[in-house]
């Protein structure tokens, strides 16, 4: 046990040769904490006492009881000593303030980095200079910034990057790596994605887009008006951007059906030569609203239930399939409604129940995730449609879900 005990804590030494008294230093990460112990007689650790540094004790001042504990369970002074600096590393992890810092040629070697990357790529470095954010412009002119947490043994150990991006951000260091390297490979990245993005700006710009409602630079998702109630959501592939991206047709059944039978019948004219919305005028045969052509109000149309137009990060998906009627509904809403009806039925992921607005017979599928029902009653409790004077005849409406969260 003693053998055991200098050499997992060699500055820890005995301070007499009964060896009942210790005094010295532990280490955990790399940090030294002056502790002292003294044993009775008999050696047992029951009844020793433990004296440490003002840091140390500060550090342990919420987990006193547990390191009271495992004083009065550990076996030996050798097993404490190795379940105080467990004890010691989960605090240590829970407080970053708390961590070593860096060694001085840790700090003269970023700063040289940075000189030769230049001042002017900086975005921001916090007060420890072990988070950094620089800046990089592709070669269409958008600005990108890339995440950057640096490791203290920096630049023996890789730092960890991310930045706002269609793909995983893979980046090559070694020891001999530096920031002006590492930022040239992410310049590199960009101009890979350049096509990407071009595709996705004029969709941006020359259509509406219903969702998402703040595209940020990693979403590969668009969707797309196409008229009032109905739209097409299209996944574009980053890597591959001018193929044919999957393609989700929302909206009335009636309306849907003869857009997709052209999607199917006329896909073999897709040509990678040209651009992605070129593409889907001719496949679908259509003219999509733009900006220049239609106010985007024409599409925001509410919910038949909760009576807004966006819940959370969702906008109205579900759509009645009777021309005279056309409503549409939140997926969430019209779940939480159907649910709450006594006449409704539910068959694996379909739920059969009464459209709150038209007097035929409907189907509707899902196409959109469902949010938590916490939600969905809150949105019902600010609607007034449980009013009977508000509400025609009930028919049934078949909606498809997915499963539900409770």
């Amino acid at each position: 046990m003693e053998s055991l005990l200098v050499k997992d804590n060699p500055l820890l030494l005995p301070l007499n040769k009964e060896k009942t008294a210790f005094d010295g230093f532990i280490t955990v990460q790399d940090r030294d904490f002056r502790i002292r112990i003294l044993l009775p007689s008999d050696r047992q650790l029951k009844r020793a006492r433990l004296y440490c540094c003002w840091q140390l004790k500060h550090l342990l001042r919420e987990y006193e009881p547990i390191v009271k504990q495992r004083l009065q369970q550990s076996a030996d002074l050798s097993g404490f000593i190795l379940e105080l600096k467990t004890v010691l590393e989960v605090c240590l992890k829970g407080r970053p303030e708390c961590r070593s810092m860096p060694p001085p040629q840790y700090y003269s070697q970023l700063i040289s980095e940075m000189e030769s990357l230049g001042w002017e790529k900086m975005l921001f470095i916090d007060p420890s200079f072990q988070t950094l954010k620089l800046k990089a412009e592709d070669s269409s002119g958008r600005q990108h910034a890339l995440n950057i947490q640096l490791k203290s043994k920096h630049p023996s150990e890789a730092p960890e990057c991310s930045a706002d991006l269609p793909v995983p951000l893979n980046i090559s260091w070694t020891p001999q790596s530096t920031l002006e390297q590492l930022h040239r490979q992410f310049l590199l990245v960009l101009e890979s994605l350049a096509e990407f993005w071009d595709v996705l700006e004029e969709i941006d710009g020359k259509t509406w887009i219903l969702e998402p409602e703040k595209p940020s630079r990693s979403d590969t998702m668009r969707r797309i008006a196409i008229r009032n109630n109905v739209s097409i959501r299209v996944e574009v592939d980053p890597r591959h951007p001018k193929m044919l991206p999957e393609c989700c047709l929302l909206g009335a059944e009636h309306v849907v059906t003869p857009l997709r039978n052209k999607l199917n019948a006329n896909m073999h004219m897709w040509n990678p030569d040209s651009s992605v919305l070129h593409n889907l005028r001719d496949v679908l045969e259509i003219e999509f609203p733009s900006p220049a052509t239609h106010e985007k109000s024409s599409f925001n149309v509410e919910c038949g239930i909760c009576y807004s137009y966006r819940l959370e990060t969702s906008v109205p998906d579900q759509v009645c399939n009777d021309p005279r009627c056309g409503q549409p509904f939140h997926q969430a809403c019209l779940y939480e409604w159907l649910r709450a009806l006594p006449s409704s039925r539910q068959s694996f992921s379909l739920m059969f129940g009464e459209c709150p607005y038209c007097s035929k017979v409907q189907l509707t599928h899902t196409h959109t995730h469902t949010h938590t029902s916490s939600v969905h009653h809150e949105a019902l409790k600010h609607s007034d449609l449980h009013s009977e004077l508000r509400l025609p005849p009930f028919q049934p409406i078949t909606v498809k879900m997915a499963t539900q969260k409770s």
